[in-house]
């Protein structure tokens, strides 16, 4: 692995934190190369030199974010890493709280449902990895019930996140933990019939 130059992780989380401060300041449409050049103090070469617009910028800020969270609250299993949102939902939503102005810029600005549908995907990822270490048969019935689970999942996070966390993250976890346990119960009973 090559190490990257300090100056270039600066010069990048200062264009990140400007987007993110821009985006919760106005519409991602109307956001222009030169406004994020302006709020981060750079010259609109320098943004050029990391990134090749605005879309790309965007794109490279919201996997970078996916990816760490996902490195905060893995499922572990041989080949694959994924959300536990069953065992352990309250390291999501530490997760969630300590990037609360990420979170809230992409869940809150009309036009970045590229972000939501990444998110859903990731935690349908998590929710089919865990139905796998149950041993439970990837049925037709199960495909429904995931595709519910994550939707209605990234549903309350941005209820959750659009209303400021009006619930303590140990709260939201408690809640949904027991909701999806319910659900998982429910799908047992279907997938294996007496």
């Amino acid at each position: 692995m090559t190490k990257v130059d300090r100056r270039i992780i600066k010069t990048r989380e200062a264009i990140n934190k400007a987007l993110i401060e821009l985006m919760s300041e106005k519409s991602f449409e109307n956001i222009t190369i030169n406004d994020i050049a302006e709020k981060a103090n750079l010259n609109r070469g320098t943004l050029y030199l990391h990134y090749t617009d605005k879309y790309d910028l965007l794109d490279k800020c919201i996997k970078d974010h996916l990816a760490n969270m996902l490195n905060f609250c893995i499922l572990s299993e041989p080949g694959e890493a994924s959300l536990d949102l069953i065992n352990s939902p309250l390291p999501l939503f530490q997760y969630f709280e300590e990037h609360f102005s990420f979170y809230s810029s992409m869940l809150t600005n009309k036009g970045i449902t590229c972000f939501q549908e990444q998110l859903i995907l990731m935690v349908k990822k998590g929710i089919t990895a865990r139905l796998k270490i149950e041993e439970m048969k990837q049925e037709d019935n199960n495909v429904v019930v995931v595709q519910y689970m994550a939707s209605a999942f990234v549903g309350v996070v941005e209820w959750w996140i659009k209303n400021n966390m009006p619930l303590s993250p140990q709260m939201m976890a408690q809640q949904l933990g027991d909701i999806y346990e319910k659900n998982y119960a429910l799908v047992r009973r279907s997938s294996h019939p007496t």
